[in-house]
């Protein structure tokens, strides 16, 4: 398999004299339950982080682990959160840029960002971006970002767990597993659940007083 230069934006973009390269990414975006989290991050040049990549392809061991290691080693970075209530109003692309800004400006508080390099998403900001396809695998700064969001809304899911222990949120963080979906059938869903996901608004549907 070819290896990934995850550090060729980071590159060429100090090529360019631009120094403070933030990435940006989020997870959450197809659970029925709980907030959409983007967390944006700002590296120095000179980290360096065996193994660190996509935060899905890593243990929740290793995820741990780069969670403190990121935070230790950034310049800055940010947490965006965006509830249930808020997807439902908005739609859940809206709800995802909300939360990619909210980082970023949460990040600006501690650390100057001359450039955004962005999984995916296009947005308008008042610095340059970049938005690049699996750039949470092609981009070392946005692989970072992504640890950060997954390991925080990972969190939130388990705390959520212990509440409501019958949706399995420690295993399937808010996705529509089998089980999830069988407790929604017994057990009707709880506030944290997202009112305009399918199987959410389906269960509504067929329980309308």
């Amino acid at each position: 398999m070819e290896e990934i230069d995850n550090y060729k934006y980071e590159r060429e973009l100090r090529d360019n004299n631009i120094e403070y390269i933030a990435g940006v990414d989020e997870v959450g975006r197809g659970p029925l339950v709980g907030p959409v989290v983007a967390a944006c991050v700002v590296l120095p040049k000179e980290f360096n982080l065996d193994g660190l990549t996509d935060s899905k392809k890593l243990s929740e061991k290793k995820r741990d682990f780069y969670f403190e290691e990121v935070k230790k080693q950034a310049l800055g970075y940010g947490i965006g959160i965006i509830d249930e209530k808020k997807i439902d109003e908005v739609n859940i692309y809206e709800a995802t840029k909300l939360a990619m800004k909210e980082a970023i400006e949460e990040c600006k508080k501690t650390c100057k960002i001359e450039h955004v390099l962005i999984d995916a998403m296009p947005l308008e900001l008042d610095v340059p971006t970049t938005s690049i396809i699996k750039g949470d695998l092609k981009s070392i700064t946005i692989s970072a970002a992504s640890v950060i969001a997954k390991v925080t809304r990972d969190r939130m899911l388990d705390e959520l767990h212990e509440k409501f222990p019958m949706y399995d949120f420690k295993k399937n963080k808010g996705y529509p597993t089998k089980k999830h979906l069988e407790a929604i059938e017994e057990y009707g869903i709880i506030d944290e659940h997202r009112r305009s996901y399918g199987p959410v608004k389906n269960y509504l549907e067929n329980h309308k007083k």
